[in-house]
């Protein structure tokens, strides 16, 4: 039987890489271009940071400040807190092949559901969201974010249909494993052509063609 509703990430899949966006980021500061990712991944402190920025537990000047003294002080170099979280973010680009999927899937009949970790909101702007989604999902104004399985509940309940009858669109893995724990089926993006396809699957309806 056909999925009914689909899900689907902001930043990696509507966009262009997100982890490329945080490199060149780095790179503007004289910083390697793994930085803020390898911060991240080393640094139990700034890990809970980036959680509590993406609940808006932490504001995105509070964060700022935070993240670029950390980063400053362990590559010895000067990183300019304000305006951070809109810098890391600032290469994104709207990837107008997912772009067009999402508008064919909706036209088609199929509730979207944009479901995002939110780590400040100047990013979305770069879409007219509104016009891709029936309801968006940030884990800042819910308080919660992927990969916890209550976010999915959120948007299958905001899409009108229980979460098997959901498809979810992610660049990472762990979203996906989250989504999976309530019956959410995932689709790992890599390429918007691959993602067409695999979405055709679940759809039963074309958006290869919007792809290209």
């Amino acid at each position: 039987m056909p999925a009914r509703a689909l899900l689907l990430d902001f930043g990696g899949v509507l966009t262009t890489s997100v982890f490329a966006s945080f490199g060149d980021f780095a790179a503007a500061n004289g910083l390697p271009r793994d930085a803020f990712g390898s911060l991240l991944r080393e640094d139990p402190e700034a890990a809970r940071l980036l959680v509590e920025a993406e609940k808006d537990l932490l504001s995105e000047a509070e964060f700022g400040t935070a993240i670029a003294a950390k980063l400053g002080d362990l590559h010895g170099v000067r990183v300019e807190p304000e305006g951070l979280v809109d810098r890391l973010n600032g290469a994104l680009l709207p990837d107008e092949r997912m772009v067009a999927v999402t508008r064919a899937a909706r036209a088609a009949g199929v509730p979207t559901v944009m479901v995002s970790n939110s780590l400040g909101y100047g990013a979305y702007r770069i879409l007219d969201l509104n016009a891709l989604f029936d309801a968006q999902i940030y884990s800042g104004r819910v308080g919660i974010r992927k990969p916890s399985r209550r976010i999915y509940a959120l948007a299958a309940e905001a899409a009108g249909v229980g979460p098997a009858e959901c498809v979810m669109v992610d660049d990472l893995e762990q979203n996906l494993a989250g989504a999976a724990r309530i019956g959410v089926a995932g689709v790992l993006h890599t390429d918007a052509a691959e993602t067409a396809a695999a979405l055709e699957g679940h759809f039963d309806i074309p958006l290869a063609e919007a792809a290209r």
